[in-house]
């Protein structure tokens, strides 16, 4: 089956112009094209788009995206080449959970005390012992 630009996109919630940035950038050397000119994607296509975005939602750079892409091009001899580079990028997902956890007990931390039935107390408590820090260093 075929898909033009306009039914592919909202399957990635991607705009066309979005797409065409892609195809501009080397990420779409794959997709081919009608009679007309148009890009015409296909199944196949789909499922490299859908590593695509994967990828951008890790963060992955444009540039890193496209050496994947040029990799899987290339055929199976780059297959310890993309494994480098995915380990590369999977390690960094790793590392942005971790902090992502942090940064999510801080949060629920401040939630638990602005729910508490005491939260007037604790931040007022809180704000004094910052005013008293501070008339410390005059």
């Amino acid at each position: 089956m075929t898909y033009t630009i306009k039914e592919v996109a909202p399957k990635f919630d991607l705009s066309i112009y979005t797409l065409r940035f892609y195809d501009k950038q080397g990420l779409l050397p794959f997709v081919q094209r009608n009679e007309a000119g148009y890009r015409v994607f296909t199944d196949t296509d789909l499922s490299l788009i859908k590593t695509i975005c994967c990828l951008k939602d890790t963060d992955m750079k444009i540039r890193d995206i496209r050496q994947y892409i040029d990799y899987v091009m290339a055929g199976s001899s780059t297959i310890n080449q993309r494994e480098q580079l995915l380990t590369k990028q999977r390690n960094k997902v790793l590392a942005k959970q971790q902090q992502l956890t942090e940064n999510l007990k801080e949060i629920d931390y401040k939630l638990q005390i602005y729910r508490s039935p005491k939260a007037k107390e604790i931040i007022t408590a809180a704000r004094q012992v910052v005013k008293n820090e501070k008339s410390l260093m005059k």
